[in-house]
């Protein structure tokens, strides 16, 4: 494999984990956090995706799904929490039966409005620029860094800020927090609701990658959830730790196979790692 090829790989490889962390991001966020498996964690990828295909229909830029996705996301998000979430907490189980049907719900919804075909939408940035000797798509490249800036704006934001304090003293000890003056209800509020808009900018992020349709919210729940799972929860070590093992082994896997050989991998490593190792690689005990 001469240079060009192995850095052709590389940039894939750096592809596919970054779109792993961002599509993660937010499930990390409100199951990490609260407690709450997210059924519906990709149909808000997928509501994001479909801002795209709006704002496109209208003739409008790109960029201005960014807004359109985070107060969809977030208007649902707020209500769901408050009127369905809330009062199960105390239930993982009934949280995750009441997401699941959240996540029927969203898909019926925008099945009705959009149909079932497939949609796909354009960006400038899709023609191939010359990096470093080889040609890649210069969308691909934006999305690396962007993932990498928005990785490095969240490590200092929960190490070194005040909100990130408080959140870190719900996680470890909420009845202790609680005593100290957090207002833990507002916060879990608000860190729902920025899970699932975190979702939504992933699902515009992604839009002009991939094509768009009501069930493509699926996959992303699975491969959201295997990475917590090897990465263990409730630390941003672990969604990294998580990342670099599932992203790389589908990468490596696929490419040295296919991408049904990858999937079966990742399984197959998954279920190892429930059985073996249950908190995962960094998660908390």
């Amino acid at each position: 494999m001469d240079n060009n090829a192995l850095l052709l790989q590389l940039l894939n490889i750096a592809y596919q984990l970054s779109t792993l962390a961002l599509i993660t991001l937010g499930l990390a966020v409100v199951f990490g956090l609260l407690g709450v498996l997210n059924m519906a964690h990709g149909e808000f990828v997928m509501l994001g995706a479909y801002s795209v295909v709006v704002v496109q229909g209208l003739g409008l830029p790109l960029l201005c799904a960014v807004p359109l996705a985070m107060v969809v996301c977030a208007a649902i998000g707020w209500v769901v929490e408050r009127w369905l979430i809330r009062p199960l907490y105390a239930r993982p189980f009934d949280t995750l039966l009441a997401t699941w049907a959240l996540a029927l719900l969203i898909r019926k919804g925008v099945e009705s409005l959009f149909g079932k075909g497939y949609r796909n939408v354009e960006t400038q940035m899709a023609a191939p620029v010359s990096f470093l000797g080889v040609s890649y798509p210069a969308y691909r490249l934006a999305l690396i860094a962007m993932v990498i800036a928005i990785m490095v704006l969240l490590v200092r934001w929960y190490r070194g800020s005040s909100a990130g304090l408080r959140v870190r003293a719900m996680t470890g000890n909420p009845v202790l927090a609680q005593a100290l003056g957090i207002d833990t209800e507002r916060l879990a509020s608000r860190a729902f609701v920025v899970g699932v808009t975190l979702a939504g900018l992933a699902g515009v992020m992604l839009a002009p990658l991939v094509r768009i349709e009501p069930g493509i919210g699926v996959d992303y729940l699975l491969d959201s959830f295997f990475v917590l799972v090897v990465g263990g929860l409730g630390t941003l070590s672990g969604l990294g730790g998580g990342v670099a093992v599932i992203g790389g082994t589908k990468a490596v896997v696929s490419g040295l196979a296919d991408q049904t050989s990858g999937y079966a991998v990742v399984l197959v490593l998954s279920i190892l790692f429930l059985w073996l190792r249950p908190h995962g690689l960094f998660g908390r005990r």
